[in-house]
C-alpha cells in the first residue's frame, strides 16, 4: 500500500454528496459520505482492518473522535511533522477534534458539509492550523 493507493482511494470519493453517517459512494438513494465515512471507504478500499462506529453527532464532544481513530487497527499516530501525502489528518474547528481530511500533499480530500460534498481543496495554513493529529494507514499488526 502506496501513499498514491490512498489518496487514488479518497479521490473515489470527490463529488459525492455530503451525509452525516453517509458511508455510501455508489449512485443512487442514500448515496453520501461524511469524513469519517470517506477514512472507512479508504480504509475499506484497501483490505485495512478497521472498526466503523456510527451513532456519533455532528460536532462530536470532548475527544471522542479521537479515541475513535486512536483505537483502529489500521491508523497509527504520528508527529505531526512526520506528515506525508497519504496520512490521515485529524482537525477542529472550535474546541474539540471534529473532521478528518486525507492529506494529498498540497491539497486534502475530505467530505465537507459546508460546499455539501467531498471535495480535493487546498491545504492553506488556515486548514494547517485546525490539525491536532496525524495518522498514517498500516496494516494489522505493524
Amino acid at each position: 500500500m502506496t501513499a498514491l493507493d490512498i489518496i487514488e482511494a479518497a479521490a473515489e470519493c470527490i463529488g459525492v454528496p455530503f451525509r452525516h453517517q453517509g458511508r455510501s459512494i455508489e449512485p443512487g438513494p442514500g448515496q453520501g459520505i461524511d469524513c469519517v465515512g470517506l477514512a472507512v471507504h479508504v480504509a475499506r478500499s484497501l483490505g485495512l482492518e478497521y472498526i466503523d462506529r456510527t451513532g456519533y453527532s455532528r460536532s462530536p464532544n470532548g475527544t471522542d473522535l479521537q479515541d475513535t481513530l486512536d483505537a483502529q487497527p489500521c491508523l497509527l499516530p504520528i508527529k505531526r511533522s512526520d506528515v506525508q501525502p497519504g496520512d490521515l489528518l485529524l482537525m477542529r474547528f472550535k474546541a474539540a477534534p471534529q473532521h478528518v481530511a486525507i492529506y494529498a500533499g498540497p491539497t486534502i480530500i475530505h467530505a465537507y458539509e459546508q460546499p455539501g460534498l467531498c471535495c480535493e481543496q487546498g491545504f492553506s495554513e488556515a486548514w494547517a492550523r485546525r490539525v491536532v493529529g496525524v495518522y498514517r494507514f498500516v496494516e494489522a499488526g505493524r
